[in-house]
């Protein structure tokens, strides 16, 4: 697909600063891009690229200002970032339009119920009275249990499993390998000694314009739902266990685990490998640092925490401050004690 300068910035709501017609047919990192290719520019430290890329179109801020002439065709934006994002969310969207129809061999249960527009890939199944959307692209080998509903236009990546009775909203995106509604980790201790699996009869609800990463494992509820919520973002490899809810626009990155019963408020971000313990509830707002270990509730909204256990942000940088300054002070203690004995005549000069 080809698209010229005009046509992009139309997209995006630019300006353009150039030949308007001069058109691309794919993306590239300004350092490297080629001609026919579009770059863009959000970080200063590449601003010297800018006059060396061999880019057609490059797209920068409005406040960027040029130190001196440059080849490429200029569009204008008050975020580059975010435009660029707009622009290859529309880009993969053209893309993914075009896969339509059903490849074989595909199971579908007769009491299932497909859309409209639908690609569904090789090998993919779908159970009984499972409702898939329309606009829906289903890949390869792709498992959808017995009652699984799916809104329209999400996109479920090769290797998705969806478990019986589980819910995912429109226009959401689940990558390779993840697993959504699998058991919950519920076990009674026995008086001997063993464990005794506690039934897990709920299910997950995934709401819209959420991203799951991929290998993330999403427990099913207990009783009631595992409930993401809006626009929530989530990373791959993560654990999200039985009945917790993570709030509209929450982030969460790779690696961290969120116990059983824990309420994740909205807009919160979450750092790779933090942990958190069950059963509490994290205000909205809240940002808990990487390697973080949150081990109560956070109460009070836009707090930030770090460490194992986790606790205000400010205070963590205070006290590191401090103990790099340990070695100095510790012998500034001595030459102090040193002065007092001479003072007290303790000791001889």
């Amino acid at each position: 697909m080809q698209f010229s300068a005009a046509q992009i910035a139309l997209m995006i709501g630019g300006k353009t600063e150039g030949d308007a017609g001069i058109t691309v047919g794919s993306f590239g990192r300004i350092e490297e891009a080629s001609s026919g290719q579009l770059a863009f520019l959000a970080n200063p430290k590449y601003e010297d690229y800018l006059y060396s890329t061999n880019a057609s179109i490059i797209i920068i801020n409005d406040t960027q200002e040029l130190k001196q002439p440059v080849a490429a065709t200029l569009i204008r934006v008050p975020d580059a970032y975010s435009a660029f994002a707009i622009l290859l969310d529309q880009y993969q969207q053209l893309a993914t339009q075009q896969l339509v129809g059903i490849e074989q061999p595909v199971y579908i249960h007769e009491k299932t119920t497909v859309g409209e527009h639908v690609f569904l890939g090789a090998f993919a199944y779908l159970g009984e009275g499972v409702r898939v959307g329309n606009g829906c692209k289903i890949f390869p080998q792709v498992y959808l249990g017995s009652n699984v509903t799916i809104g329209d236009n999400t996109i479920l990546h090769p290797g998705v499993k969806i478990y019986h009775d589980c819910i995912i909203g429109s226009n959401v995106i689940v990558h390779a390998g993840t697993v959504i509604g699998a058991d919950g980790f519920g076990f009674a201790p026995q008086a001997d000694g063993t464990f005794k699996k506690v039934p897990q009869i709920g299910n997950v609800v995934i709401e819209d314009h959420v991203e799951i990463g991929a290998n993330t494992t999403i427990d099913r509820a207990t009783i009631g739902s595992t409930l993401i919520k809006s626009g929530a973002k989530l990373d791959n490899l993560l654990q999200i266990a039985h009945n917790v809810e993570v709030g509209n626009y929450s982030v969460i990155a790779a690696q961290a685990g969120v116990s059983g019963s824990t309420k994740i408020g909205n807009g919160v971000m979450i750092g790779g490998q933090a942990g958190i313990v069950g059963h509490i509830q994290i205000a909205d707002g809240s940002k808990i640092n990487a390697q973080s270990g949150v081990s109560k509730s956070i109460k009070t909204p836009n707090t930030a925490v770090t460490g194992s256990p986790a606790y205000d942000y400010t205070a963590a940088l205070r006290s590191q401050a401090i103990s790099r300054n340990l070695p100095e002070l510790e012998k500034r203690v001595k030459e102090l004690e040193n002065m007092i004995r001479i003072l007290n005549g303790n000791v001889k000069v």
